[in-house]
């Protein structure tokens, strides 16, 4: 059945991602996502060890979707054109016709991590914004403080679901 986005509550949603020592074994990481709905604001933030930066950007997505309470018309601002470029140049359809291969035929990185996010975007409408980082954007500084402050913080092993983790609730 299709969504009636028409009858759906909305959302904004800011996500970033951040890694310290990205590349490297034992790179520590965090992700953060501020989310504006109807009902109120909502700040999270997790922090995972031997990860990398894109996991992270991920994981923001993730985890900021999971947190909707209902179907929702989502409008998400990150600042990652990996997480970006895949939905709105169609990537994932691509990996998807050669079975999770990337065009150079290797196996498409994260993997995992796109295998939850898509169908996260089965339940809500999801419009992808790029924005430039670290330029000032309210939702976008608020999102990177959160994520790095994560990635000081107590860590998780970056391995199975994303786990939704409020740093603050309005």
């Amino acid at each position: 059945m299709a969504k009636d986005d028409t009858a759906m509550p909305s959302a904004i949603i800011f996500t970033d991602g951040a890694c310290k020592g990205n590349q490297f074994d034992s790179a520590t990481g965090g992700y953060g996502a501020v989310i504006q709905t109807t009902t109120g604001h909502i700040e999270l933030a997790q922090g995972y060890s031997d990860t990398t930066n894109n996991r992270m950007e991920l994981r923001a997505c993730i985890a900021a979707l999971k947190s909707l309470k209902q179907p929702s018309q989502v409008t998400l601002f990150t600042d990652s054109k990996y997480v970006c470029d895949a939905f709105r140049q169609d990537w994932i359809g691509g990996w998807l016709k050669r079975d999770w291969k990337n065009a150079s035929k290797k196996p498409v990185a994260n993997r995992d991590l796109w295998e939850e996010l898509i169908p996260l975007t089965k339940v809500h409408t999801v419009t992808w914004e790029w924005i430039k980082g670290h330029v000032g954007n309210e939702g976008n500084e608020r999102a990177d403080t959160l994520a790095c402050m994560a990635a000081e913080g107590r860590l998780m092993v970056d391995q199975g679901e994303t786990v939704v983790t409020i740093a603050n609730q309005g």
